[in-house]
């Protein structure tokens, strides 16, 4: 039989202090985003003062995170979480973006990718005209604050790295003309026109004609407006259509930027407008796409906030998809990154000289989101997360191309290509 004791008199012993579940919540969080980031030479401070050295390194950033649900949403989707608070102001980085990026990017390569990125479906032509509409439609006078006058919006080619970005810009429409052997007469078709600036330069300097397609209303008013002025309309013709719509009869075709948004499910039908057009003894052309080393998904915070239905292909995507099955032969393969990035730095130089207009015109999460993309593209190019391919290709009896590469870099009396 149990018999109870007495309580023993005096006061009771100390309890051990609450920890509110919040705070274990907190905690989970920030040890959770330390696994994951383990080596990133970064500092994650929260809004209580607690913080999280990712690396022994010295930091280059700290990132200050403002409230409990972003740094919960953090754990869960890390690259769309992390652009979304960036651009409303609840994550703050104490530092250099593109050298944070850079190193996050340098730390997570060495985490081999599991497997191939997820099927994303087809990009119907209506698809397509959505996807151009959300990111190059949104305004000439907003990329004309940062572009060059040409407004080119993709790689520029340096010939030397001090070389202004104008310079630079017209070095690339030059070497892109080279490389497809431009002959006065001939007839190009060009796929994904962006504001013209390629189609005009091959006008005017090579003396052949050119159908430019391309879906942004925008960009073709642009484009047009520039035709007429530079009195090339009748040499250039513009047409409010993407590459499956192309016809007729080409010597040379060229994609600047393009194959980003083709999507790889319809690569294969790339392929077949490009053999359709194409001269059969002596067509050539010439794809300039941002791509990767091995197939990887698109970041999916650039994917959903910045270029819809993107991606950057491997080049053995590109060339298993788009030319093998057309028995197109490639020519020649080159790898622009480091020019990539130089060419991103000089946009984000000149879009952070003209943020006050372009919060004037926008707003504030719109300035912080371009900021965040820019200096994103910046970074992948340094590190190597990313690469720009230029890939000429042609019949695979057309033994007309030159014997070396000496004819691209011939130098004119002013030193430019």
């Amino acid at each position: 039989m149990h018999v109870a004791q007495p309580l023993p008199s005096g006061p009771s012993p100390p309890r051990p202090p609450r920890v509110s579940s919040s705070h274990l919540l907190t905690q989970w969080g920030l040890a959770r985003l330390a696994r994951a980031f383990r080596g990133v030479p970064v500092r994650l401070e929260l809004w209580d003062g607690s913080y999280a050295d990712f690396s022994t390194a010295e930091s280059v950033a700290t990132v200050r995170v403002r409230d409990r649900a972003t740094l919960l949403n953090l754990t869960m989707r890390p690259a769309v979480a992390f652009g979304e608070a960036y651009a409303a102001g609840r994550i703050v980085v104490d530092g250099d973006l593109v050298p944070m990026l850079v190193a996050v990017n340098q730390a997570l390569a060495a985490r081999p990718y599991p497997g191939r990125p997820p099927r994303e479906g087809r990009i119907t032509p209506a698809r397509a005209r959505h996807n151009v509409h959300a990111h190059y439609d949104i305004g000439n006078d907003f990329y004309r604050l940062w572009l060059d006058e040409t407004m080119a919006y993709t790689c520029a080619y340096f010939t030397d790295p001090e070389a202004t970005l104008e310079r630079a810009q017209q070095a690339k429409l030059e070497y892109v003309c080279r490389k497809l052997q431009l002959r006065p007469g001939d007839h190009v078709i060009e796929a994904g026109c962006g504001w013209g600036a390629l189609a005009l330069h091959m006008a005017r300097t090579h003396g052949v004609t050119v159908s430019a397609y391309n879906v942004s209303a925008s960009q073709l008013a642009f484009a047009r407006a520039e035709a007429v002025r530079a009195g090339l309309a009748d040499r250039v013709t513009f047409v409010n259509d993407d590459y499956r719509a192309i016809a007729g009869r080409a010597d040379a075709f060229v994609s600047i930027g393009m194959l980003e948004h083709v999507g790889r499910e319809q690569y294969p039908e790339l392929g077949r407008a490009i053999d359709r057009v194409l001269d059969p003894a002596r067509g050539r052309g010439l794809l300039h796409f941002i791509g990767r080393d091995a197939p990887m998904p698109f970041n999916a915070w650039i994917a959903e906030y910045i270029f819809p239905g993107a991606y950057a292909p491997a080049l053995s995507e590109v060339l298993s998809g788009v030319l093998e099955p057309c028995g197109l032969s490639v020519f020649d393969v080159e790898n622009l990154r480091p020019h990539y990035a130089r060419t991103l730095t000089h946009w984000l130089d000149r879009f952070e000289a003209r943020a006050d207009r372009v919060q004037k015109m926008f707003d504030e999460a719109f300035v912080r989101t371009w900021r965040l993309y820019l200096a994103s593209a910046a970074a992948c190019f340094l590190s190597g997360s990313l690469q720009l391919f230029q890939v000429t290709f042609g019949r695979p009896a057309d033994d007309s191309r030159p014997w070396t590469r000496d004819v691209l870099y011939r130098r004119r009396a002013d030193g430019s290509l």
